[in-house]
C-alpha cells in the first residue's frame, strides 16, 4: 500500500558522523517532517534533560520527533502508529548493528508493523578516513567484520569526510566498497550535509528496484574472474610486477541469463541454496520469468532466509526479451557455481 509510512535506517561505526546527519535533518532541514529515533540519545545537550517527556517523544521547532528506543522497537513503532499521519518518515539509527535482517523482518512479518510501515531503504554512513582499515579488520575463524557487513547490506553509501582523504585514497576506497556491493549508490558528503532526497523516500528497499539496475552490473568482471574462490594474495617473489586485485570476503554477484525457468527446480535451487547458505546470504534479488505463467514478470528480494517474493508491478513487453537477473551479495560467493545451478533450473522442452 501507498499510504505506509517510510523507514529509513542508518548503520555506521561510531565517529562515521551518524550524530551530524540526524542534527542536520532534526534541526536544519525544514522539507521533511521526521521521526527519529535511536538506542542513544541523539545530542546529549538537545535530548538528554527532556527524555522523560511522555512516551519519551520530543518535538522539534520544525515539527520533527525524536524518541529513544529503550528495548523493544516493537512496542515504540506501535505506539508511533497513532500519529504517524503527522510523519513525512522514519529514521532509525542503530548503534553499532552490524546486521539489520533482525530489524528488516521484524517489520516485514509483524502484522502490527507491516500494516503501518515499510523499509525504505538501508543507509551506511561511511567514514572515507577510516573506512579501510574497519573492512580489514580480522575476525576469529573467518567472520565477517561489522564494516563489511554494514557496507554489504545498504542501499546508499554516504561517503562522509572526503575532505580528509586525497582524491586518489577517495577513488580506490570507492572501487573497493562496489567490488563489496556494486548495487549501492555511493554518495559524497562532508559533515554528514547528504541531500535528503537522496536517502529518504527514495524506496530503495523494493523487490521491483532491481529492475532499474545497469545492466553492466550482470557482466562477469574479467580481473576477478581466474582468481574466483581465492581469498589470498601471492607471497611468492613476482617475476613482473603485477597488480594484484585482493578478492575481498565478501563480494556482489550479478548473474543474468534468457528463457523461462521451471517454477519448481528454481524452488528447490533456492530452497537447497538457503539451507546451506543463508547465513552468508546478506542480500539477493531477482527478475524472472518461469515457463507457464505467460506474461507476469516476477521478482524477489531476500535478506539471509527472509525471501520476499510476486508479481512486479510491470509485466514482460510484447517485444521485451525475458533475461533473468539475479543479485546476490555475501561471503565467499561462486559466481560460476551460482550461475550453472541457476541455469540448471531453465524449463527444457
Amino acid at each position: 500500500p501507498e499510504d505506509l509510512t517510510p523507514i529509513t535506517v542508518v548503520t555506521g561505526f561510531l565517529g562515521a558522523g551518524k550524530t551530524t546527519l540526524v542534527n542536520h535533518i532534526l534541526k536544519e532541514q525544514r522539507k521533511w517532517k521526521m521521526n527519529e529515533f535511536g538506542e542513544v540519545p541523539i545530542d546529549d545537550g538537545l535530548v538528554a534533560e527532556s527524555m522523560d517527556a511522555p512516551e519519551d517523544l520530543i518535538t522539534m521547532d520544525n515539527g520533527c520527533v525524536c524518541c529513544s528506543v529503550r528495548g523493544d522497537l516493537i512496542r515504540t513503532l506501535g505506539q508511533l502508529s497513532k500519529r504517524r499521519k503527522d510523519f513525512d518518515a522514519i529514521l532509525l539509527e542503530t548503534t553499532g548493528l552490524a546486521d539489520p535482517a533482525p530489524i528488516i523482518y521484524t517489520i516485514q512479518s509483524n502484522p502490527k508493523m507491516s500494516d503501518h510501515y515499510r523499509i525504505d531503504s538501508i543507509v551506511c554512513l561511511a567514514d572515507c578516513k577510516h573506512l579501510g582499515q574497519h573492512l580489514d579488520e580480522v575476525k576469529p575463524e573467518g567472520a565477517v567484520n561489522e564494516a563489511l557487513h554494514q557496507v554489504a547490506f545498504c542501499d546508499r553509501i554516504l561517503l562522509n569526510k572526503i575532505d580528509l582523504v586525497t582524491k586518489e585514497e577517495k577513488e580506490a576506497l570507492k572501487t573497493r566498497l562496489t567490488s563489496i556491493n556494486k548495487f549501492a549508490t555511493i554518495i559524497e558528503t562532508q559533515r554528514s550535509r547528504a541531500p535528503l532526497d537522496k536517502i529518504l523516500g527514495v524506496n530503495s528497499f523494493n523487490m521491483d528496484s532491481i529492475l532499474s539496475y545497469d545492466p553492466s552490473f550482470f557482466e562477469a568482471d574479467p580481473e576477478g574472474s581466474e582468481q574466483e574462490g581465492e581469498d589470498k594474495e601471492t607471497t611468492e617473489t613476482p617475476k613482473k610486477k603485477k597488480k594484484v586485485h585482493k578478492i575481498e570476503l565478501v563480494q556482489s554477484v550479478g548473474v543474468q541469463f534468457g528463457g523461462d525457468l521451471h517454477a519448481q527446480w528454481f524452488n528447490m535451487f533456492m530452497m537447497d541454496l538457503l539451507r546451506e547458505r543463508a547465513e552468508d546470504l546478506f542480500r539477493m534479488k531477482g527478475l524472472l520469468s518461469f515457463h507457464g505463467q505467460g506474461n507476469t514478470k516476477f521478482v524477489f528480494q531476500g535478506v539471509h532466509e527472509q525471501v520476499n517474493f510476486g508479481p512486479a508491478k510491470q509485466p514482460w513487453g510484447a517485444d521485451e526479451e525475458r533475461i533473468n537477473k539475479f543479485v546476490f551479495i555475501g561471503k565467499n560467493l561462486d559466481r560460476k557455481e551460482l550461475t550453472k545451478g541457476l541455469m540448471e533450473c531453465l524449463y527444457k522442452e
